[in-house]
């Protein structure tokens, strides 16, 4: 195991199948990197960590969506739109 950057060390995998506890152990303070014959295979990070990166990605994606919602609404007319009464009928065929 070696560290390569303050929050970053890497793993091989036969060092993983070895020393998994203290590798997960790890994995609550550093960035982890699984390397297979010296490339880089996976990560394995804290699950705050990875919670915290897919609510960022979540935002970004609604952010995202509500962007492009808002750019075709001012290229559309009121004609380009069907109530949400028709909508629920259409669906529900």
């Amino acid at each position: 195991m070696y560290t390569i950057k303050e929050d970053t060390t890497l793993v091989g995998v036969s060092e993983l199948r070895t020393k998994i506890e203290r590798i997960l152990e790890e994995a609550k303070h550093h960035k982890i990197v699984i390397e297979k014959r010296n490339k880089p295979l996976a990560v394995l990070i804290a699950i705050d960590e990875y919670n915290a990166m897919e609510e960022l990605l979540d935002r970004i994606e609604d952010y995202e969506l509500g962007r492009i919602a808002r750019a075709r609404e001012k290229r559309s007319s009121k004609k380009d739109y069907i109530s949400f009464e028709k909508a629920l009928r259409k669906t529900a065929k």
